[in-house]
């Protein structure tokens, strides 16, 4: 499971690191990121095949939906179906995508209730994490572009706190899981290496989407 995740850095910083092409968009920092609201994406553009940092909104709203006001719209796929499952498989086939985040949140059961976490890169680089993306097409012509985020299995770190994880893409694993060369992105489903991550304890307020300033990725005393 992901359903928070902090996405800071400004949008210039990404755009240099992901190498996109396409004019940086205007989209503020959130250090509580929540479903259904907008974030940051690196995408291969289905018509010009460059890279570009996009903003899609978080919640998988299928190419072939019906209703989009009923429509389930899943925030996390999972890395065992999501190459099979009906939902995302043409999505994971064609449309791959990368969510660059500073961290994610994850909750850990304790006695009285559950501790948040922050959880990032031990090396300090930014997470790319592994999505896919579709576009919907209204009945008036207006499309809505939305992802979501796969969880495989949880490393030694993650596994501390919850049973899974969000799939971790290595730089090395860029061009192939956004399909700009031949490989198997299906191999890259896997948990990010032990060692990867580092996690530390953060205050309760993140439990609440409505706070959202940098203070909530500060450790816990």
């Amino acid at each position: 499971m992901c359903g928070r995740f902090a996405s800071d850095l400004p949008p210039e910083i990404l755009a240099r690191i992901f190498g996109t092409a396409n004019p940086v968009p205007n989209i503020a920092p959130s250090w509580n990121l929540a479903p259904t609201q907008p974030a940051l994406v690196v995408r291969r553009h289905p018509e010009t095949n460059e890279r570009h940092l996009d903003v899609l909104r978080w919640g998988l709203l299928p190419y072939f939906t019906k209703d989009a006001k009923s429509a389930r719209r899943p925030i996390n796929l999972r890395a065992e179906t999501v190459a099979s499952l009906g939902l995302c498989r043409a999505a994971f086939a064609k449309r791959r995508c990368i969510v660059p985040a500073s961290a994610f949140y994850e909750w850990k059961s304790v006695t009285g209730g559950k501790q948040p976490y922050a959880i990032a890169r031990a090396d300090g680089a930014p997470l790319a994490l592994g999505g896919v993306w579709e576009g919907w097409r209204s009945p008036e012509g207006e499309i809505e572009r939305t992802f979501a985020i796969i969880t495989t299995p949880p490393n030694a770190e993650a596994g501390r706190l919850h049973n899974r994880m969000p799939l971790v893409l290595e730089p090395a694993d860029w061009p192939v899981w956004l399909g700009e060369v031949d490989g198997d992105p299906a191999a890259l489903l896997r948990p990010a290496p032990d060692g990867t991550l580092r996690a530390w304890p953060v205050s309760s307020k993140v439990n609440s989407s409505r706070n959202n300033a940098a203070n909530l990725l500060q450790p816990l005393d």
